[in-house]
């Protein structure tokens, strides 16, 4: 009898292992996507180069805490045309508010040093990219400003997608409804003075948000789009054939990406002294390969 027990225990531990071994070997290895949020990051323009903040306006580096995407995709060379290259994620649209726009209400987040997208490797395209481009639709971030003698701290929603439409969103504490579509650069703002809480909503002008693509005049992105694009240092090799994840951070540069005309040449941001916000664009996009 003991010799029974002895015999059917091993066979059961024999399929619990098989088993498992089977599970973790039928598992598809998959491209990790990583958002990271670097003030140290060169700061660019809308082509790519190197820019400093423009006389008559002064800029800060925000701490972010969430941004969202509306597209990815991995782009062979730099002639390679918006949309045809392989496109790994495409979010949620819809027409409710009107005109197509990015839903909110399905968009997902991450922040520093977290997951945003995870594509099957065995769903991309074998071959070799060199480009990649990722379209940012919301930010989320705390920025410093001065109001009656008092430094403070205000969060920001920032939307940065060509269009979005948004039911309601909560900046930090307060919920904005809103029920309607904005276009890119629409924005609210949360702080608290004295124990009192205080929301403002606004809209950055009209192609003021930056959006970095150092192969603008071989590849366009769509105007009002946030198609930031950037290169890898050596080309991304896919050959469909990987057995374990891939990781890429998305270093994105938020160096002084939250810039404000300087009305009071103080080089502090203060809303209730006339400082209109004119830029809430990242600075820059690096897509590095662990």
């Amino acid at each position: 009898m003991r010799f029974l027990y002895s015999l059917i225990l091993c066979c059961s531990l024999s399929f619990l292992f098989f088993s498992c071994k089977k599970t973790v070997s039928n598992r598809r290895p998959v491209v990790n996507f990583v958002f990271k949020f670097d003030s140290t990051q060169v700061r660019l323009n809308n082509l790519g180069q190197p820019a400093s903040v423009p006389v008559g306006n002064a800029a800060q580096s925000p701490v972010f805490k969430l941004m969202s995407s509306h597209y990815v995709e991995l782009s062979p060379n730099q002639y390679t045309a918006v949309g045809a290259g392989d496109i790994l994620y495409h979010a949620s649209e819809t027409t409710i508010g009107g005109s197509t726009a990015i839903d909110f209400s399905r968009s997902t987040f991450a922040g520093n040093n977290q997951v945003f997208l995870s594509v099957p490797i065995d769903s991309i395209t074998p071959g070799s990219y060199n480009w990649l481009r990722v379209s940012l639709a919301y930010q989320n971030y705390d920025v410093k400003y001065k109001a009656n003698g008092q430094s403070l701290t205000g969060s920001i929603a920032s939307f940065i997608g060509f269009k979005t439409y948004i039911n309601s969103y909560k900046i930090k504490d307060s919920t904005v409804l809103v029920n309607a579509n904005k276009t890119q650069g629409y924005w609210g703002f949360e702080t608290s003075v004295s124990g009192f809480g205080l929301v403002q909503t606004g809209q950055s002008p009209s192609g003021a948000t930056t959006v970095s693509n150092p192969i603008f005049a071989t590849s366009p992105i769509p105007a009002g789009s946030c198609l930031a694009t950037g290169q890898f240092a050596s080309p991304l090799v896919i050959t469909g054939n990987e057995t374990s994840d891939i990781t890429i951070i998305v270093s994105l540069s938020t160096n002084k990406s939250f810039e404000w005309i300087d009305s009071d040449n103080n080089g502090t941001y203060d809303p209730l002294n006339g400082d209109q916000v004119v830029d809430m664009g990242v600075r820059g996009l690096i897509p590095i390969r662990q």
